[in-house]
């Protein structure tokens, strides 16, 4: 038998997860080792394409148009020299090298693919994580996440149909009934409570004049910590706060949440806020699928624990990326947070990682760097902090020039996919498009 890797059988990188990690690993790797058939790459996901996640809040303000940034998996495929296949991975045989991905159906119902194995020589796992509703009554049943492309375009929906059902309807707009209250004040959250402040107003004046916006129309911001954004600097989050509460955002700080209604959310103060749209965005776990999975080594979270190099710690042919690793790097007593730069440059390191290995060279620990937060609030504005930016000391910088970096965090991945001219050619077409069609999505 002739053994993986060798010149007759390439050496097979399945990669489970099209997430910006997942896709710019599998991008650079199809480019690099499968277009010169030195290895075979794969890419596992269960959605057929892919968008950048800081953007789904967009999505679900109806601001942004899915069809105009999504990438097709396996178009992307088939121009970058790797192989898409669709399905969820349900299942891991370390002994046999192989992953068991469940089958996949269609709207109707009626099933596509079979649940069939994949095998590999090496993995990656970068399937990102899931919203945490910490045991939560009434989250599942009457709040949305945002985690997936599926789940904003399904608020954006659900949105639009409710200004029309209160439009139309016999009678007044009744009290709650356009109010949308957001839980979780991190960077989804926020974002997403200001680009509803605007785009809500944007469906309205398309004429629904039944709907008063500054009286019907209330958005409100739920966070169990003493601040919004509580992961970032004080001055940014003080910053973000002004903001907030000057284009009208009804904020509530130190607020937990102990069940989610039909018809609103209830507060441990006794406090009820009367709510036709809940989102929860209040925390975030790796999926459960994860949890002991193969016999690796997960945390609570179903987190799967890395050693520096990005290997897991049970067995060094898989590796973990994005916020479903669990590291905690030399000197530090936390782990890297899950934030969009660790995954980018997890996947940046793993590309070298990944040739080393089957090359047969030492691979090299891998070392985080935060470069600052950046925080868009749609219209209004955009605020961040840079780190290290001036002699080692962060700088808040607001407005325009933050604007333009939290877009150039964009360009980046865009560029990391498509290559500089093609990123450069989608957004001159996107800015004449823009100038033709409403400013909200209406749909």
């Amino acid at each position: 038998m002739v053994p993986a890797g060798s010149e007759t059988t390439p050496h097979r990188v399945v990669v489970v997860g099209g997430g910006a990690a997942g896709l710019q690993l599998v991008t650079k790797l199809g480019d690099r080792l499968g277009k010169r058939r030195k290895a075979e790459i794969s890419l596992v996901d269960r959605a057929r394409t892919h968008i950048w996640k800081p953007l789904l809040h967009e999505v679900a303000a109806g601001s942004l148009d899915v069809g105009h940034h999504a990438v097709d998996y396996l178009h992307h495929a088939h121009q970058h020299h790797f192989r898409y296949r669709i399905g969820q991975m349900i299942g891991l045989d370390r002994a046999a090298r192989q992953i068991t991905l469940a089958p996949s159906f269609d709207a109707e119902g009626r099933q596509v693919t079979p649940e069939r194995t994949v095998g590999y020589d090496t993995l990656v796992i970068a399937v990102g994580s899931t919203t945490n509703d910490f045991g939560t009554p009434g989250v599942a049943e009457h709040a949305i996440a945002l985690d997936t492309q599926e789940q904003a375009v399904r608020f954006h929906q659900r949105l639009v149909n409710a200004s029309l059902r209160a439009h139309t309807q016999d009678g007044p707009v009744r009290p709650g009934q356009l109010h949308v209250t957001v839980i979780g004040a991190g960077a989804t959250g926020t974002e997403l409570a200001a680009e509803l402040h605007r785009t809500l107003r944007d469906v309205v004046a398309t004429g629904l004049d039944k709907i008063d916006p500054d009286k019907d129309i209330r958005i409100t911001l739920v966070e169990a910590a003493d601040r919004v954004l509580p992961a970032v600097p004080e001055r940014l989050s003080a910053e973000v706060m002004q903001m907030l509460r000057k284009i009208g955002v009804d904020v509530r700080l130190k607020a937990r949440v102990t069940e989610v209604r039909a018809d609103g959310v209830a507060l441990a103060d006794g406090t009820f806020l009367p709510s036709e749209l809940v989102v929860w965005a209040a925390g975030v776990k790796a999926p459960p699928f994860l949890q002991g999975i193969g016999g690796l080594e997960t945390t609570r979270t179903n987190q799967l624990v890395v050693t520096p190099t990005l290997q897991t710690t049970r067995d060094p042919d898989i590796f973990a990326m994005g916020d479903c690793a669990y590291l905690v790097e030399a000197g530090s007593d936390r782990p890297i947070p899950p934030r969009a730069q660790a995954a980018h440059q997890q996947a940046t390191h793993l590309i070298g990682q990944i040739e080393a290995k089957i090359a047969g060279k030492p691979l090299t620990p891998f070392k985080y760097r935060d470069f600052g937060s950046l925080v868009s609030l749609g219209h209004y504005s955009t605020v961040g902090s840079l780190m290290g930016f001036i002699r080692g000391r962060n700088m808040l910088i607001v407005g325009l020039f933050a604007r333009m970096m939290y877009r150039s965090l964009y360009k980046m991945h865009e560029r990391a996919l498509h290559g500089s001219v093609k990123t450069t050619i989608d957004a001159m077409a996107r800015a004449l498009t823009r100038r033709t069609v409403s400013r909200v999505k209406l749909h």
